[in-house]
Order: C-alpha cells, then sequence, then structure tokens
C-alpha cells in the first residue's frame, strides 16, 4: 500500500548513512536530481508512493505522470502532499498520455533519471527517449512468473491458495503466479484442484456482498485477455474451466471468467505472452531441473513461486531461478525487501533501503582523508 511504502522509507532513512570514509576517499551519496515518474493504473497509490516517498528521501524533485486510464488518486495524493508541507515544485504532478506527456518528459534534457513502471513494450519507449541524454532509467515492466508446485507440496492447500492469489486484481499483476509448473504424472489431479478453485471466485460488482474480483480495467484489456483465452483453446491446451465471454449473469461490463488451462506447454502463446487477467496455465515438468529449466524458459524474469514440504528443497529451487522476487510456500511481499526484474522485467529496484539507493548519485572525493 502507499502509507506502506512511505513508513517503510521513513524507517530506511532513520539508520541510512549518506556519507562514509573508504580508504583515503570521502564518499558521499547525493540526489539523482530532477526525477520523471510514469506509473500505471493496476495499482496506482502503490507504484505512485513506492516512487516518490524514496525519491523525497533522497532529496530529489520530481514530476509525475500517472496512467490517463486511472488519473484521480494521483489528483488526491498530490493534494496530501501539498497538505503535508511538501515546498512547491518538489512533487509535480502533469497528466496526460505515454506517447505525449510520457516521451516528452523521458526525452527532456533536465530530467536527471525517469522511473517507469508498466509494460515492457512501453518500457522499451522510455528508454529509447532517454538514450540521447544519457539518463538514468530505472523500469518495472511485465513477468510471467512461473509458480512451481513441488511433488512433496501439499498439492490441495497450495495449489487452491495460488489460483486464488494469481485472480487477485482481477489478474492484473505483473508478479502473478501465472505459470504453475506441476509434476507431468499428477497434470490431472492439479487440474481437478485448480479448476474447483476458480470456481469459487466470484466475479461481480466490487461493492456487492460475497464478490472476489470485479472487472478489468478497460475494453482495450478485455479484448485483449478474450483473444488470448481464445489461443489457448485453438493452440491445444485442455480449457479446465472458464473460456470466452462474460461469466453467467453478467450481461455489461468488463468481466472475465476466472480461467484455466491444464496441459499446456511452455511455448504456447498463453504461456509465453503476458494475459493480466485472471488466466492460469498449467504446465507439466519430469524433475526438479526440468521444472527449474522450464520456469526459466522466458523473457521475463520479475517473481516466481515455489511449493515445498522441505524448506530447504524450497531455498535450494530459489536460488537457481532467475527472478528477482521468490516466494516460497505463499509468503506475501515484503515491503522492506527489493522489488523488481530480471531480463525484460527491468533494470533496478524499488521499496526498502535498494529503492532509496536508486535516488542517489554517488561522489568519491579523492584525498579527503590522506594524512598531511
Amino acid at each position: 500500500s502507499g502509507i506502506g511504502h512511505l513508513m517503510t522509507t521513513v524507517e530506511v532513512l532513520k539508520n541510512y548513512e549518506f556519507e562514509e570514509d573508504i580508504g583515503t576517499s570521502h564518499v558521499i551519496r547525493e540526489p539523482a536530481g530532477v526525477c520523471g515518474f510514469i506509473t500505471p493504473w493496476n495499482w496506482p497509490i502503490n507504484q505512485i508512493a513506492c516512487k516518490v516517498a524514496p525519491a523525497l528521501a533522497a532529496g530529489c524533485t520530481m514530476v509525475l505522470k500517472p496512467s490517463e486510464v486511472a488519473p484521480f488518486n494521483a489528483i488526491l495524493f498530490a493534494e496530501v502532499l501539498d497538505e503535508a508541507g511538501v515546498p512547491p515544485g518538489v512533487f509535480n504532478l502533469v497528466n496526460g498520455d505515454g506517447p505525449t506527456v510520457g516521451a516528452a518528459l523521458s526525452a527532456h534534457p533536465d530530467v536527471d533519471m525517469m522511473s517507469f513502471t508498466g509494460s515492457t513494450r512501453a518500457g522499451v519507449e522510455v528508454a529509447k527517449a532517454a538514450a540521447p541524454t544519457v539518463k538514468r532509467v530505472a523500469q518495472e515492466l511485465g513477468g510471467k512468473s512461473a509458480n512451481i508446485i513441488l511433488d512433496d507440496a501439499d498439492f490441495a492447500k497450495s495449489i487452491s491458495r495460488d489460483v486464488f492469489g494469481m485472480c487477485m486484481n482481477s489478474g492484473q499483476s505483473c508478479n502473478a503466479p501465472t505459470r504453475m509448473l506441476v509434476p507431468e504424472a499428477r497434470m490431472d489431479e492439479a487440474a481437478a484442484i485448480a479448476k474447483a478453485a476458480a470456481e469459487q471466485v466470484k466475479v461481480g460488482d466490487p461493492a456487492a456482498e460475497g464478490t472476489t474480483i470485479g472487472p478489468v480495467v478497460s475494453a482495450v484489456q478485455f479484448e485483449k485477455i478474450q483473444n488470448l483465452i481464445q489461443k489457448g483453446i485453438d493452440e491445444g491446451a485442455k480449457l479446465e474451466t472458464g473460456g470466452t465471454g462474460r461469466p453467467d449473469g453478467l450481461n455489461v461490463g468488463y468481466f472475465v471468467k476466472p480461467t484455466v488451462f491444464s496441459h499446456v506447454n511452455n511455448e504456447m502463446t498463453i504461456a509465453k505472452e503476458e494475459i493480466f487477467g485472471p488466466v492460469l496455465s498449467l504446465i507439466g515438468y519430469k524433475d526438479d531441473d526440468d521444472a527449474i529449466r522450464i520456469a526459466n524458459d522466458t523473457v521475463y524474469g520479475l517473481s516466481g513461486y515455489i511449493s515445498s514440504g522441505d524448506s530447504e528443497r524450497a531455498k535450494a529451487v530459489a536460488r537457481q531461478i532467475r527472478t528477482g522476487n521468490i516466494h516460497l510456500n505463499g509468503a506475501p511481499v515484503d515491503n522492506k525487501a527489493p522489488f523488481g526484474g530480471y531480463k525484460q522485467s527491468g533494470n533496478g529496484r524499488e521499496w526498502g533501503a535498494f529503492g532509496l539507493e536508486e535516488f542517489l548519485e554517488v561522489k568519491a572525493i579523492m584525498g579527503y582523508n590522506a594524512a598531511g
């Protein structure tokens, strides 16, 4: 949450050393300067706060361009900062779309750093626009995170929990556990558990009693998800539950059926592309090494999940997954730990002390501690 990132940054700041002696030099961490922020619509206040809080702590000024799909939370956040006494000009809000405002911000010679959260495609555009001015670019991009259910895990507990976790926020999370890897010999058993769990997810009005998830964000996203579900069917994955169209009883709105595909292979489109909806792919593996290979066989590297009855075994597998985060046995995200990706999931880290350091330049003053 936004408050969580603000509180974590305050704690980090209490003990953070901005200056230290190394050899005969004095090393100082200084503000990176003017920072441009482009944030997405899916967890809007969270993504704003995890950039603004450390930038303020580092002593930077900033210009935020929130998503044009969900702009109102940023306006409220600006009012909060103003009432809290942030001096004029330190935090600046500019609304607009990516190709216009985002591109101008990324290319601007007076912007020292860009911090972007969103799709990999848009992140590439930010980096291209930023390249001629050689500014720092931090990116938190897409994901296709593997969720390895090891053969000694409690299948009923782990699979049910993770189907629900994958559907959270209507599946609109970059770190969602969308590829569930299960032992080949137990595919049908795992699929039955996943199907039953998905059918317990109630789609409807977020304000209504008993609703688990609401709609997806827009017509564009709805159509993209529908097309990818159809592609899964066309490419021969087994549809266990869900599918195209709206859930029963919902005739309007961008509501998506919680969907489970089993017998998926890692070459299928639904195993490769980020769907950003409540759609799960079950992929079979032969042994632990095969599971690790499949998990790493992706252009992404944001998150990962491992369930096992043996914590040492889970830790050993975690060390071999090329991603910025790994969750063991359903562990939640940790605001104090670094968040970010390998490969096409991004550059840099957010949250906690690592997040603060993204906004600091390092200066070495040589001879500062020389004798005489």
